[in-house]
């Protein structure tokens, strides 16, 4: 109804988790791209459902359990605060949706802009990977500079690591990697974030990117300054 009343062309998602299935594949079908799953808690099977059809479909779903995705002075899809972000040519991508907005103002403050942010969501299933985003900003001729912000558990900062050597990604990439304190086996605030056996830590992962010639920060506020020494370079 609302597309035919406003000629609506993406979809934003806030319905409570045991209905968000419904909701999403309402957006699919009505052709609805991107599809913005702001829900937490979904589970998994459900998430599993929604984005086989929506990938069958060819339409973009950002998250679920993300904040959105924001192009400064352009659109917002999502609940993160507008006015901290600038327009400019540095690429956000964020598996934590609180560290893009932190990472974002402090890079605002510093003097560089964004040209899109976008949050993956911390959800074990999402609709969108690391290599996705980084493919669309290799592209974007807008973007100069990415910055990753990962976290612990799963691998999807590793594959990150294996599509940029494997795609000779032309743009500099700075990540930074949440959770070097992390006990093993205990989930950290976002149901993907969980450590197990060896794999899914902080080191492993800055290892794997290090080896790519990703520049890694310690802390968050490291971020503007390795983009500040890799513009000045």
């Amino acid at each position: 109804e609302a597309k035919d009343r406003v000629d609506a062309n993406a979809s934003i998602i806030f319905v409570p988790a045991p209905f968000a299935k419904d909701a999403a594949l309402e957006a699919i079908s009505a052709d609805m791209n991107p599809v913005v799953i702001i829900t937490d808690g979904i589970p998994v099977k459900d998430t599993m459902e929604l984005i086989a059809e929506a990938r069958r479909r060819k339409t973009t779903v950002i998250g679920p359990n993300c904040p959105g995705i924001i192009t400064p002075s352009e659109c917002k899809l999502g609940i993160m605060p507008g006015n901290i972000y600038r327009k400019g040519s540095i690429g956000i991508v964020s598996r934590s949706g609180t560290l893009t907005y932190e990472i974002a103002a402090m890079l605002t403050d510093a003097g560089f802009g964004q040209s899109t942010c976008l949050g993956l969501g911390g959800d074990p299933v999402v609709g969108l990977s690391f290599v996705d985003v980084l493919e669309m900003f290799r592209h974007d001729h807008i973007t100069k500079l990415v910055v990753m912000i990962g976290e612990i558990g799963g691998n999807a900062e590793e594959l990150a690591a294996e599509y940029i050597t494997r795609a000779s990604y032309p743009k500099p990439v700075v990540a930074y990697v949440v959770g070097r304190a992390a006990p093993p086996g205990k989930r950290m605030g976002h149901a993907g974030a969980i450590i197990t056996g060896r794999s899914g830590t902080v080191e492993s992962k800055e290892r794997a990117l290090e080896l790519v010639g990703v520049s890694t920060a310690a802390k968050p506020t490291d971020v503007p300054t390795i983009v500040s020494r890799i513009v000045k370079d």
